[in-house]
């Protein structure tokens, strides 16, 4: 199957076409321009706050290539990127955490994607990067930075064993369920990142530096 948006790869899932990649840059210009106009009627993010939220995407986006292990069936151990993202709605709220979560996930879609479908496309990229920005939500409870971090992965994880369920339970072995074996895929490469990445946020020194960094990036 080949179209305007989509080339068929052979093996049963798809690669982007042009018109595909022109979809995607508009839905990440639309999702940018949401962020910036619900900050600006709120009052609350100054050029700054943008700033501080793009280099959070960038250096997400730089880690996710970091790849320290990568699944056979897609999802991979990074350096930190899901962090980074969460760091956004620990900042700001669950909001703009959210919106700038969805943006993360269309430009992992752009720049590699794997697609067996529009649903799952949309449960893979946009709304399990998206969940990333629930971290928000923790952002005055005590241990706000790894509680949150904690329920960012979490959201991520249910949208990606949502997929595996719909999407790949046919790769299941015959003695598992497609639940099962999705829950296990999935929480193996999630939790080892999320383990890791909560090890070095807890060393005294870079959790100090990181509640600095907050007050520089939430400061008018």
């Amino acid at each position: 199957m080949t179209n305007l948006f989509v080339t068929s790869n052979g093996d049963g899932s798809f690669s982007l076409a042009a018109g595909g990649y022109v979809v995607i840059a508009l839905l990440m210009f639309a999702a940018l321009i949401a962020v910036a106009a619900l900050g600006n009627h709120r009052k609350k993010l100054s050029t700054k706050h943008l700033v501080f939220s793009a280099v959070a995407i960038a250096l997400a986006f730089v880690t996710s290539n970091i790849k320290l292990f990568k699944m056979p069936m897609g999802g991979s151990i990074t350096l930190f990127s899901m962090f980074f993202i969460t760091l956004i709605g620990y900042w700001y709220g669950p909001v703009i955490g959210i919106l700038t979560g969805v943006s993360y996930g269309l430009l992992q879609m752009f720049i590699d994607p794997y697609i067996v479908s529009l649903p799952q496309l949309l449960v893979d990229y946009p709304l399990a990067f998206g969940a990333l920005g629930i971290s928000g939500f923790f952002r005055n409870k005590k241990q706000s930075l790894i509680t949150g971090y904690i329920a960012g992965v979490l959201g991520r994880y249910f949208f990606a064993v949502l997929s595996g369920v719909i999407f790949f339970g046919m790769y299941a072995p015959e003695t598992m369920s497609p639940l099962t074996y999705s829950l296990a895929y999935n929480g193996g490469y999630l939790a080892a990142e999320a383990a890791l990445t909560i090890v070095v946020a807890l060393i005294p020194a870079v959790h100090s530096g990181l509640n600095n960094i907050r007050s520089l990036a939430v400061e008018n």
